[in-house]
Formats: structure tokens, C-alpha cells, sequence
């Protein structure tokens, strides 16, 4: 075993070597964001095919006053999943809170970009925390008494199956309490191909993206995957309305992940991360489902995303 084996977070190590010994090995989405993984979908956000990232900050930008004025300015805004931060200047601009924290998985991709954001905002007070936000965590103690304003942008909501979604959505109303509010950006369905093109773009960063997540395991896991025997491919699930990003091998082969040998035959599988569309009901009772109650919504003309605003109202058990 080699010394990377030693030091890697086990819970990356179980995901893995669990995931892959399911009918359909699949791997949580969460482990594609190492440092690479971050770079390389920051890179996917600035593609002409990845409409997501442009429709949804240009409705934050079109739309900066009414947010501020139904989510209220002030207190604490707490993203989930910061990643480099890109969307956050939007939201701190218009809302003008007292303290930020960002929260993501990638340690060192979220110290860089707290970092840089800290320099922008010097009258910010910015408190980065590594954690793996889909588990409970504990804020910092300096926002006790602050309203909350959660921000799940790009949506990131869509990577979850709809049991998985409504787990998390209750897991941030924990977190963030009763009386807090969330901002969270919900995808369209829409014309096929553009969905098919947004995941597997002409210049092939989305498969560098995904292919990066076999890199890691070689090198965390001590693996032997064979990566140049696996490809990229984009899937659109009519039936669970979701984009499906899947690692399909080319021909069979065997490899071994810390002790623990895996076969492959030729056009089997590992599938990486889905992308659930959501209409326009079918997110709201999504995030009634999660203890979330929606009060406003802004969208751009074509109707292609979603920005929501809900609140963390006292649980009701009757009319």
C-alpha cells in the first residue's frame, strides 16, 4: 500500500471501493471536486455549451434589488459548496452581509478562494470551513444571534436523486435553522441536445473532468486503473428526468483498488454524477419536501433556470 494510501480521507476510500462493487458501480459526485476536479469545472462554467453558469448569474444580476429586498441585507450569508466563489460577489454586493462562509469539500481550492474573496471584501468578515456539507457541521460562533441566509447555487441540488435532495435540503434548514432563508438555483428541462452538449462539450473538458475523478483514485488509492481505456459520455434519463454522466470502458479489463480487484467488460459503466431538470412545481414541492418554504422566484426570459428564494418557516402539521 502506498503512502497516499495511508493519508487518504477513508471516507473516499469506502465510497469508492463500495460504490464500485454495486450492480451499476457509480461513485458519489462529491469526490470529483479534488484541487483538479475544482480548476477543471471552473473551466467547464466559461464554456459556450455550459449554459448554467452565465443564465443563472445573469438573473442575480438582473435582478440583485428584488433578492436583496425579499431575502433582507445584513447577517450572515453561508454558501454550500463555494468552490471558487465566482457567483458570491452577486450575492455579497446585494445583500451586503456582516460575515461569509463558505463551505466545500476541496480544502485547499476553498482557502485560495476565500483568500482572494477576503482581499475584495476587506470590511467582510470571511470564514472558510472545510466539510462535506451534505453531513452536519457547526457554523462559527460569530454568527450566532445573525440571520442566515444559505446560497446552494448552480444547481448543485440536481447532483442528488430526489430522496438524497430532500435529505439534504433538511439537513441545510438544520443548519441553518428556523427563520433562516435559502437561495438556490434550480435547472430547466429543456431541448435535448443543448442538455446533451452542456455535459460533453466540443473541447472535452467535461471529460477531463471526469476522467480526473480515476486520476485521483491512482493516486490517493495507490490504483491501477487503466484510465486511457475508459471514455466520457453524457446520458439523458427520460424516465428520472436527469442528465447522467457515465465512465465507459472500451474494452474489458481487470485493476485492483487498494486490495480489492475489479473487473470490466467492454460498454460496462462507473456512473459519476446526475443532473436532475426540475419544472417549475416539481421544484417547489422538492424543497417543501426538504422543510423549505418557497416565497419568491426569478427566471431569465426563456424560462432555462431558477433562482428561488425559500424560508425556514416553523414545521406545520395541519392547515
Amino acid at each position: 500500500m502506498s503512502d497516499a494510501a495511508d493519508t487518504v480521507d477513508p471516507a473516499f476510500r469506502d465510497d469508492v471501493i463500495r460504490g464500485l462493487q454495486q450492480a451499476q458501480p457509480s461513485i458519489p459526485a462529491r469526490w470529483l471536486y479534488d484541487h483538479r476536479g475544482s480548476e477543471l469545472f471552473d473551466e467547464i462554467t466559461r464554456l459556450d455549451e455550459y449554459y448554467p453558469t452565465r443564465t443563472e448569474t445573469a438573473i442575480m444580476r438582473d435582478n440583485a434589488a428584488a433578492i436583496a429586498a425579499a431575502a433582507g441585507t445584513g447577517g450572515a450569508l453561508i454558501e454550500f459548496g463555494a468552490g471558487s466563489v465566482t457567483k458570491t460577489p452577486l450575492m455579497i454586493d446585494a445583500l451586503q452581509p456582516d460575515h461569509f462562509v463558505p463551505i466545500d469539500i476541496s480544502g485547499e481550492f476553498l482557502r485560495a478562494s476565500a483568500a482572494r474573496l477576503a482581499e475584495d471584501y476587506p470590511d467582510l468578515a470571511v470564514d472558510p470551513i472545510e466539510a462535506d456539507f451534505t453531513k452536519p457541521f457547526d457554523l462559527p460562533d460569530d454568527i450566532r444571534g445573525l440571520h442566515r441566509v444559505g446560497f446552494f447555487p448552480g444547481s448543485t441540488i440536481g447532483n442528488f436523486v430526489p430522496r438524497s435532495a430532500a435529505d439534504l435540503l433538511r439537513t441545510f434548514r438544520d443548519i441553518l435553522r428556523d427563520g433562516s432563508s435559502l437561495l438556490i438555483g434550480m435547472d430547466r428541462v429543456k431541448d435535448l441536445d443543448r442538455l446533451r452538449a452542456a455535459y460533453d462539450d466540443a473541447d472535452g473538458v467535461t471529460a477531463q473532468f471526469n476522467l480526473n475523478l480515476l486520476h485521483r483514485i491512482n493516486r490517493e488509492l495507490g490504483a491501477d486503473i487503466p484510465v486511457d481505456l475508459f471514455r466520457h459520455e453524457a446520458r439523458w434519463n427520460e424516465m428520472l428526468g436527469r442528465i447522467e454522466m457515465h465512465l465507459v470502458a472500451t474494452t474489458f479489463m481487470s485493476f485492483a483498488i487498494d486490495g480489492t480487484r475489479f473487473s470490466f467488460d467492454e460498454g460496462d459503466t462507473i456512473h459519476t454524477e446526475n443532473s436532475h431538470k426540475y419544472g417549475k412545481r416539481a421544484a417547489r414541492t422538492l424543497l417543501l419536501a426538504g422543510g423549505w418554504t418557497p416565497v419568491a422566484e426569478w427566471t431569465d426570459d426563456a424560462d432555462d433556470f431558477a433562482f428561488i428564494l425559500a424560508e425556514a418557516q416553523p414545521n406545520r402539521f395541519a392547515p
